[in-house]
């Protein structure tokens, strides 16, 4: 298994891992769909939308994007939640943990005010004040409001929390919405993720590892590592361990891999236990064999379904899930491989 860092090992430990996404990274990721989105209903099911920079984003853009709603639920426990609450004081019996309040911004259009019909922060603010509503329930994702607002909703864009990521994507399957989400790297060899992927159900967006900057974290939390660092009064955690999961298409997922490696026995050994050569890094895949390969699962931001298929992975073992249990060199344990097999005929460098 990949190794997880120490801010994600807190955060899994305590079952509070509800961070912010920075709005550099969503827009660096969001920019490959735009054309997807006009015509759309947007639900962020774990976005505050005082905090969430994905609300930000889509009500920045969304004219630009030609969305037809958005959709921003909270959750009453999340740490940042009720911090501004009071400026919009609200009768009635609405579910509160701990004095906090579950609430959700609903925008079916955006008049443009500005000279160069842009909207601003101010302009979002303001978006905030007039269409709050609050929650009956506590804003959970599996609550039977969120429910009602997913069943709405076209498309579901957010960060939610890793401690419950199984879940989150097994209810989005449910109820067969696409999305765009941002999960731990290891989520790839999670059975029920990876049975996803090898079946072409799911996949993984344009980017992971270093691609993803950082997440805006609660004040209680320690800065650790040397990307960590404040911005904006902001505790900014790089984690280099994070990807985009989606069943979005778009046109780069199906690009080749190129391949300019010829095998040899002596560069790629075969493992102790199975009937397969080790690549440890993608691009030394060979473009000359036709067997299976064993390549460590940050080649999945690269897969191209049309190029390989994907055969087993050895973080398990169960056979029912593809597995094909832990892969030795030499005696020595691999860390998880994804087990491919070539597809298309290699192509070697012409230059």
């Amino acid at each position: 298994m990949v190794r997880e860092n120490k801010f994600l090992e807190k955060a899994k430990k305590s079952k509070n891992d509800e961070f912010y996404t920075l709005l550099v990274d969503i827009e660096k990721e969001l920019k490959y769909y735009k054309k997807f989105f006009k015509g759309k209903i947007v639900f962020c099911n774990c976005d505050d939308p005082y905090e969430s920079n994905f609300f930000k984003y889509f009500a920045l853009n969304f004219n630009s994007l030609g969305l037809k709603k958005l959709i921003s639920t909270s959750y009453a426990s999340s740490p940042v939640v009720g911090k501004e609450i009071g400026l919009f004081e609200h009768e009635g019996k609405e579910y509160r943990i701990n004095n906090k309040r579950a609430y959700k911004v609903v925008v079916s259009e955006i008049k443009i005010n500005n000279e160069d019909g842009g909207e601003t922060l101010d302009d979002i603010k303001g978006i905030i004040r007039h269409r709050i509503r609050y929650l009956k329930e506590d804003g959970d994702f599996r609550s039977e409001e969120c429910i009602e607002l997913l069943k709405e909703a076209d498309v579901v864009v957010t960060n939610p929390p890793f401690s419950m990521f199984r879940e989150y994507v097994a209810q989005l399957m449910e109820y067969n919405k696409q999305f765009l989400i941002i999960g731990n790297i290891n989520a790839i060899t999670y059975k029920e993720i990876f049975a996803l992927i090898k079946n072409n159900k799911v996949w993984l967006g344009h980017g992971m590892g270093r691609w993803i900057s950082g997440f805006i974290v609660p004040d209680k939390y320690e800065l650790y590592g040397t990307e960590a660092r404040i911005e904006n009064n902001q505790r900014i955690v790089s984690t280099n361990n994070c990807l985009w999961l989606t069943n979005i298409d778009f046109p780069e997922r199906h690009n080749d891999i190129k391949l300019f490696r010829r095998y040899n026995p002596e560069d790629y050994p075969t493992y102790d236990n199975y009937e397969a050569i080790e690549v440890s890094k993608t691009t030394d895949i060979p473009y000359d064999y036709d067997g299976i390969m064993g390549v460590p699962i940050s080649y999945m931001d690269k897969f191209n379904p049309e190029q390989f298929e994907i055969i087993a992975c050895s973080a398990f073992s169960d056979e029912e899930y593809f597995g094909c249990g832990s892969l030795y060199v030499g005696g020595k344990k691999k860390y998880a491989r994804i087990l491919i097999r070539r597809k298309k005929e290699g192509v070697e460098d012409e230059d």
